[in-house]
C-alpha cells in the first residue's frame, strides 16, 4: 500500500475511534462507526486475491446492515423520548435493536458468522485491527447502554459466544480462523459482565489487546498462518517461539499468566451477583476454548524431531526480535504479579 494511502488509512481510523469513544449524541457516534469502516475496507483488500475480496465485500454489508440498525434505533428513541442523548436510551424497541446492532458489528453469537471468515481473508496486521481497534468503539457504546440493555438477552449472548467460541475452533487448522474465534468467545467473558461491572468489561478488554497484539505482532514476524507451519517455526527464531508458546497460554487464561486475571474476576463477580450456574457455566465452556490453546502450544514449541511433518524446515536466524513484540509479549506473560495495583480500579 502507498505509505500516503496507509497514513490516510490510521488517521482515518484514529480519528473514527476517537469521535465514537467521545461523542454523546447518537449522531456523532455513528458518523465515527462509519469512519471506521471505510477505513479498514482498503486494508481489507489491499493483498487484490479474490479471498481478500470476498472478505471485503461480506464485512462492507455487514458493517452497512449494522450501521443502518444502529442509525434506526437512534431515531426510534429521539422520536419518542425527543434526545439524541446515548446515556437515555429509554425505548424498548431501541434496545432491543441497538443490541442485535452491537452485537453484529462485535462478531458476538449468533451474529457471528461473518467474522472468521473476514480475518481469514486479511492479512495479519489487518485481523489484528478488525480483532482490536474495531472492537472498541462498539464496546463503547455498550458500556455507555449498558444501564438500559436487557440483562438476560446479554448473558444469553455471551454464554452462547463462549459456547460456539470453544467449539468452531477445535476443529480449525488456520490460525487466523482459531483466534478469531478465540475473540468470539472472549466478547463473551466481556458481555456477560458488562451490566453489573462496566470497568471490568473494559480491565477485560485491554487485557485481551495487549495479549492478542504480542500473538498477532509474533505470527507476522515469523510469517505463519496454519498449523502446519507453526510446528517448524521454532526453528527459525526459537526464542519468539517459546514466548508465543507462553503467551497462547497466558491468552488460554491459565493462572500462572495475566490471561487469568479477567476470568478471575468476572467469575468472582458473578458469584457476587447470585449467578453461581452462570459462572459455573462459563468455567466449564472455557475448557473448549483451552483445548485448541493447547494445541497451538503444543504445534508450536512441544513439537520437536523425531517427528515428521510435511513442512520444510526454516534455517535459524540470528534476527533479533522486534521492540514491540518483546515488550507485549512480556507484559502478557508476567504482569500478573502487579494485579494488586489493578484491583481496586476494577
Amino acid at each position: 500500500m502507498n505509505p500516503h494511502a496507509k497514513f490516510m488509512t490510521l488517521m482515518s481510523l484514529t480519528l473514527g475511534t476517537t469521535i465514537t469513544i467521545t461523542s454523546n449524541h447518537w449522531a456523532m457516534a455513528w458518523a465515527g462507526l462509519e469512519i471506521n469502516t471505510i477505513a479498514i475496507i482498503p486494508m481489507i483488500s489491499k493483498s487484490h486475491h479474490p479471498r481478500a475480496i470476498e472478505a471485503t465485500v461480506k464485512y462492507f454489508l455487514v458493517q452497512a446492515a449494522a450501521s443502518a440498525s444502529i442509525l434506526f434505533s437512534s431515531l426510534i428513541n429521539a422520536w419518542t423520548s425527543g434526545q439524541w442523548d446515548i446515556t437515555q436510551l429509554t425505548n424498548p424497541t431501541s434496545c432491543l435493536l441497538l443490541t442485535a446492532a452491537i452485537a453484529i458489528k462485535l462478531g458476538l453469537a449468533p451474529f457471528h458468522f461473518w467474522f472468521p471468515e473476514v480475518l481469514q481473508g486479511s492479512p495479519l496486521i489487518t485481523a489484528l485491527l478488525l480483532s482490536t481497534v474495531m472492537k472498541f468503539p462498539p464496546i463503547t457504546i455498550l458500556l455507555l447502554t449498558s444501564n438500559s440493555l436487557n440483562p438476560t438477552l446479554l448473558t444469553l449472548m455471551a454464554i452462547t459466544s463462549m459456547a460456539l467460541g470453544g467449539w468452531m475452533g477445535l476443529n480449525q487448522t488456520q490460525i487466523r480462523k482459531i483466534l478469531a474465534f478465540s475473540s468470539i468467545s472472549h466478547l463473551g467473558w466481556m458481555t456477560i459482565i458488562m451490566i453489573y461491572t462496566p470497568k471490568l468489561t473494559l480491565l477485560a478488554f485491554i487485557l485481551y489487546t495487549l495479549l492478542t497484539s504480542a500473538i498477532f505482532l509474533s505470527l507476522n514476524s515469523s510469517h505463519i498462518t496454519k498449523l502446519s507451519t507453526l510446528m517448524t517455526s521454532w526453528t527459525k527464531a526459537p526464542l519468539l517461539n517459546a514466548t508465543l508458546m507462553l503467551t497462547l497460554l497466558s491468552l488460554a487464561g491459565l493462572p500462572p499468566f495475566i490471561g487469568f486475571l479477567p476470568k478471575w474476576l468476572i467469575l468472582q463477580e458473578l458469584t457476587k451477583q447470585e449467578m453461581t450456574p452462570t459462572a459455573l457455566a462459563a468455567a466449564l465452556l472455557s475448557l473448549l476454548s483451552l483445548f485448541f490453546y493447547l494445541r497451538l502450544t503444543y504445534a508450536s514449541s512441544i513439537t520437536l524431531p523425531p517427528n515428521s511433518t510435511n513442512q520444510m524446515k526454516h534455517w535459524h536466524t540470528n534476527k533479533n526480535i522486534p521492540t514491540l513484540i518483546a515488550t507485549s509479549a512480556s507484559l502478557s506473560i508476567l504482569l500478573l504479579p502487579l494485579s494488586p495495583l489493578i484491583l481496586p480500579t476494577a
